[in-house]
């Protein structure tokens, strides 16, 4: 069973809500934070790093030499990270995607397999045992998904070698690295807080999840700090609210300063205690399910 943790804007608490819900998680489970851009899921569950893959892209290298600037390689690539201009062949290795469609298509094999490093992919285990699966982007690089994708292989293969499900803390927002950390995910659990800012971009992401045809559930954090509008809009949506956090002066100091909310009392360790079956039924698991 694999478990997003996804919202429409940063900020809503949902990497609180990861680390919390990974702590109280009935059967053996891997941690991934796939917030590339910004990783701070080891803020909350401290694991100790074992292991760190450098990881990248395959990109074109180019001989000019045996380069006849024909435009075959530059008429392929729709991201523009070839282009002919003139007499001059240029390669934009930052643009490229790694298709490897260029090196196909040159009838004079002008074009050779070079890389670009992307970040880094580390793998810890918490004090109690947890795997922690993090992905760290080169500062710099300009695309999340391609090394997303590095996570997401490496995920699966702990996950079935381990027999483990899966809570992926996603990067905030409606775009492609949101979309790219949501794909494999039974069931999405969106975080969002009700204030203005927080009901509209709650909004988008529905929009955006929705066509996944994929079941959602909702933890409104800062519960009691606006209106009723995300309610409404979830009565109106058939959205199930799974949990509200309160809007609570000692939550936010004890997630300010790197604590897990299930450490905090009882009734926070009741609350993620009871959210944790709540999405397993959600996904068509059961209590008893095994990882799928």
């Amino acid at each position: 069973m694999i478990v997003a943790i996804a919202s429409g804007k940063g900020g809503t608490g949902k990497t609180t809500v990861a680390a919390a819900l990974a702590t109280v998680w009935s059967r053996p489970v891997l941690a991934v934070d796939m917030d590339v851009e910004a990783p701070n899921l080891h803020l909350f569950l401290k694991p100790e790093t074992v292991a760190a893959t450098r990881t990248c892209l395959e990109v074109p290298m180019l001989d000019v030499y045996l380069c006849q600037r024909c435009g075959a390689c530059a008429d392929l690539c729709q991201f523009k990270a070839i282009s002919l201009m003139g007499s001059s062949l240029i390669l934009f290795p930052d643009q490229c995607h790694g298709c490897g469609g260029c090196l196909r298509v040159c009838p004079e094999g002008a074009l050779s397999k070079g890389e670009r490093e992307l970040g880094t992919v580390e793998l810890g285990f918490t004090a109690s045992g947890i795997p922690c699966l993090t992905g760290r982007l080169r500062i710099g690089e300009a695309m999340s998904p391609p090394l997303m994708t590095k996570v997401r292989h490496r995920m699966h293969a702990i996950a079935d070698r381990g027999t483990l499900d899966i809570i992926i803390d996603a990067p905030p927002g409606v775009s492609c690295p949101a979309m790219t950390a949501v794909q494999d995910a039974d069931v999405i659990l969106l975080v969002t807080e009700p204030t203005p800012f927080g009901l509209h971009d709650f909004r988008l992401a529905w929009q955006a999840f929705t066509p996944l045809g994929k079941p959602m559930g909702v933890v409104i954090n800062r519960s009691g700090l606006g209106d009723d509008g995300v309610q409404r809009f979830c009565r109106e949506k058939g959205l199930p609210i799974l949990a509200e956090i309160p809007f609570r002066r000692d939550i936010a100091e004890h997630y300010a300063s790197g604590g897990i909310l299930t450490d905090l009392d009882g009734a926070m360790a009741a609350l993620f205690a009871a959210l944790a079956p709540e999405l397993e039924r959600m996904a068509g698991q059961g209590g008893d399910a095994s990882h799928a």
